[in-house]
């Protein structure tokens, strides 16, 4: 699939239509919205559609849906589980499109939450010398005086 950028317009519809649940988080991710239960993906925004994970019988149900596909953002034949793309019409069906979400939030929430990274402690970097206080320039000595002023 070529790359389409994600209309703006698209962020407050999906706001909109996501579960009223204390569990549901949104996240920018490539510049789009999207909503994660427990860390685990459950929708966002992708091109002017969005994606959901299903559960295997609601996946064969969206899948009847004219324009619905697998959820493929790279494009190179490798689409992310259980995840589809809804035809682009459901962004114009607010009640279809929040129950989509509903059902994906509720088969997501029930995979095991996503663990978080270790994070690698950073690397202690050697403390910055601090540079060395200047001495103060050397006095130069005084310039002797002539002696032609001396002989006066």
């Amino acid at each position: 699939m070529a790359w389409i950028k994600i209309p703006k317009e698209n962020h407050p519809i999906l706001l909109a239509a996501l579960p009223k649940d204390p569990r549901v988080r949104t996240l920018q991710m490539f510049g789009a919205l999207a909503a994660t239960v427990n860390g685990n993906l459950f929708g966002g925004l992708f091109a002017r559609s969005v994606m959901v994970k299903l559960s295997p019988e609601d996946q064969t149900e969206a899948l009847a849906l004219d324009g619905t596909g697998s959820f493929d953002p790279m494009g190179n034949g490798r689409a992310m589980s259980n995840a589809l793309l809804l035809p682009e019409s459901v962004m114009d069906e607010p009640g279809e499109l929040k129950s989509w979400l509903a059902r994906a939030f509720e088969y997501t929430a029930t995979l095991p939450p996503k663990k978080k990274s270790a994070k690698k402690p950073a690397a202690k970097k050697p403390a910055a010398k601090k540079p060395a206080a200047k001495k103060p320039a050397a006095k130069k000595p005084a310039a002797k005086k002539s002696a032609s002023k001396k002989l006066r």
